[in-house]
């Protein structure tokens, strides 16, 4: 070293320019005293001794209600039902999403084996041992009575308590970020809190005999006869044609196809408002995970640089100043504008993902209104049996846990792309402006002026012949004109289109990219060509989930089962009559006991007329074996059909069962 470069480190101003370097804080391994082992050992024993309370329940309860009982406990939610309540199954499904998410980082995935060599054989136990842990959480509500309710209050306030215990004790851990840990830990302690809030309040409602949840609440509900109430209620659109909306009125429509607003008369399935959250809380764990992995680092390396960066860019020929002192902040400057596209890009794909899940919730809607009225095509663009098999069970048990995942990888990828195109911006277009500096990609633009130029030029001649020269109108109607300059036109552009079609081939790529890269999270459209949407397993998996909720949860087959449960169960005149007339589902005034031959007949027709067109009972039909595929059209039948004796024979099947039923 030099005798100049040794004066220069004994500068006492160089101690003011250059930042020191604080001390690199170290986390120690935390044991809160309320020790996790000890804890996952009470807590699982407490968590069997609960199931088997409840199993004695359900036996005895097994007694009064033959629809219930122990084999009601092991199927504690029913998936199917969209009138109960979906607060439990939500915060339950919160909970044990964000113990699965931090598996992978934890150094021991079960709490019972410590630094163990055969970490992943624990991990997929940990698989299995989690859901099976939370389950009484669940399994608490099923019965509805008063001691599930104590039992739940109990367990969610430990579950609750112990969590936010540790949490206090121990803020800081070593994984990635001292408060990653504290940090991915806020969306269970909300769902906990939910759960310690929701099953005192559900035994508050029990005690003062409020609670009316029954195994029969879904079919006795009034939420699907006033779904079908608004549908016969409904007005058909006048065909009078509207004027053309403005910008102004295309803008609005356009922000408000991405609000969901509820409805009354529409409630999501249980499924469906699951994976809803779900995503929600998949977001924004996958956004501290990428925030405390990298941005904790480069703010490390920004507070460690120091001298010595300017003889490692020396040794790449790049000089940023004479001044070392000055060449340490530019290097600061640049991480720290490396640091805020970073932060920036997960804001970016944060918001993307937000807006497409509220675009996604608007679009679940419709498709499944659009199903329930049997208007196939519109959805599937395709014609297609709606009805339950083999891949879409498998599709429909696992959609849940497809979107999560979807919506973690999305993201990742969502972030580098967007984090790569900020920091070219950034650092060949804003800085070299600001600074008047490195305009490398200016001056490469300016050189070739000319082959731009050219190019613009010879889409707007293209246009503009088009325009005034080879196009012309007679009678309010166009046709072509001088056919021979438009001829030679197309002779003699032909190189110069050549060249543009590279711009377009590229611009294609980068739309195309963009268009997938920002819609990867979602689900419900196709990334794909509608004639291979079936190659997407993502929109695949959705596509067969909607069959089995259209085919096993339709709202007017649900209100229709409901009117023959009231009636069988009843056994009276009235309620038979009602059954008969209240096909429409327009409650009328009793005015006599004893209903005209009229009137039975036409009870008769329109009971017959649901069970022939709800696409949801017609593959039920004994004759449906016998149909042709022909023989229907977006699951319902094909009156212009062919084969005249087997729709006949449909209609005298379902006029038998609707006398059958009417009789009853």
């Amino acid at each position: 070293m030099s005798t100049g470069d040794q004066e220069y480190y004994n500068y006492d101003w160089y101690e003011n320019a250059v930042p020191t370097k604080p001390p690199k804080e170290i986390i120690p391994p935390c044991d809160p005293t309320a020790d996790d082992r000890l804890y996952h050992t009470c807590i699982a024993a407490v968590s069997l001794v609960i199931m088997l309370v409840l199993a004695v329940l359900a036996r005895r309860k097994k007694v009064d209600d033959n629809l219930r009982g122990i084999s009601g406990l092991l199927s504690p939610v029913n998936f199917l039902d969209h009138t109960q309540h979906k607060g439990l199954a939500v915060a339950v499904y919160g909970v044990l999403f964000c113990k699965v998410f931090g598996l992978g980082i934890t150094p021991n995935p079960l709490p019972f084996v410590k630094d163990s060599p055969h970490r992943e054989y624990w991990m997929i136990l940990a698989l299995v041992y989690y859901p099976a842990l939370y389950y009484p959480l669940l399994a608490c509500g099923t019965l509805h009575s008063q001691v599930g309710y104590v039992l739940g209050s109990l367990l969610s306030w430990s579950h609750f308590g112990v969590l936010v215990w540790q949490k206090v004790d121990c803020p800081k851990t070593p994984e990635i970020y001292k408060y990653y840990a504290l940090f991915t830990s806020l969306p269970q302690i909300a769902c906990l809190a939910f759960l310690s809030f929701q099953y005192p309040l559900l035994l508050f409602k029990g005690l003062r005999g409020s609670d009316k949840n029954n195994t029969s609440e879904d079919l006795m509900s009034s939420y699907y006869k006033d779904y079908v109430k608004k549908i016969l209620k409904k007005k058909k659109p006048s065909k009078t044609s509207a004027s053309k909306p403005n910008v102004f009125e295309r803008l609005t429509d356009a922000i408000k196809s991405y609000i969901y607003t509820p409805e009354d008369v529409f409630r999501f399935p249980l499924k469906l408002a699951i994976s809803v959250v779900v995503a929600f809380i998949s977001l924004y764990q996958m956004a501290v995970l990428l925030v405390s992995c990298v941005v904790p680092t480069l703010q490390i390396v920004r507070r460690g640089v120091d001298e010595d960066i300017a003889f490692l860019l020396a040794g790449f020929n790049i000089v940023l100043s004479e001044d070392r002192a000055e060449v340490v902040k530019i290097v600061i400057y640049y991480m720290w504008c490396l640091e805020v596209c970073y932060i920036s890009a997960i804001t970016l794909s944060c918001l993307v993902n937000l807006a497409m899940l509220m675009r996604s919730m608007v679009l679940h809607r419709s498709n499944l209104r659009g199903l329930y009225r049997g208007d196939v095509y519109t959805v599937y663009s395709c014609q297609r049996s709606i009805r339950p098999s083999r891949p879409a069970l498998v599709c429909w048990m696992g959609y849940t846990s497809y979107q999560a995942a979807v919506i973690c990888l999305s993201m990742t990828i969502q972030t580098l792309v967007f984090f790569i195109c900020l920091t070219f911006a950034v650092f060949l277009v804003i800085i070299p402006v600001l600074y008047g500096q490195n305009l490398m990609l200016f001056h490469i633009i300016a050189h070739m002026w000319p082959f731009w130029l050219m190019l613009f030029l010879a889409v707007l001649v293209q246009h503009l012949a088009a325009r005034f020269m080879f196009i012309k109108k007679v009678s309010g109607t166009r046709d072509l004109h001088n056919r021979g300059s438009l001829f030679l036109m197309t002779y003699l552009l032909f190189p110069v289109n050549v060249l543009l079609g590279v711009l377009l081939g590229i611009w294609r790529v980068v739309i195309t990219a963009l268009f997938n890269i920002i819609h990867l999270g979602r689900m419900d459209i196709s990334l794909l060509n509608r004639n291979v949407e079936a190659f997407d397993p993502s929109y695949r998996c959705y596509a067969h989930y909607l069959k089995i909720e259209v085919s096993q949860s339709h709202p007017v087959m649900k209100a229709f089962c409901g009117l023959l449960l009231q009636t069988y169960g009843g056994g009276a005149g009235p309620r038979t009559r009602d059954a008969e007339e209240g096909i429409q589902l327009v409650q009328q005034e009793k005015k006599q006991n004893k209903v005209s031959s009229a009137r039975r007949a036409r009870g008769h027709w329109q009971l017959l007329y649901t069970l022939v067109n709800n696409p949801s009972l017609v593959a039920s039909r004994k004759h449906f074996q016998r149909q042709s595929s022909e023989s229907f059209l977006n699951g319902t039948l094909n009156r212009a059909g062919k084969d005249g004796s087997r729709k006949e024979g449909g209609v005298k099947e379902a006029s038998k069962e609707a006398e059958s039923a009417s009789s009853n």
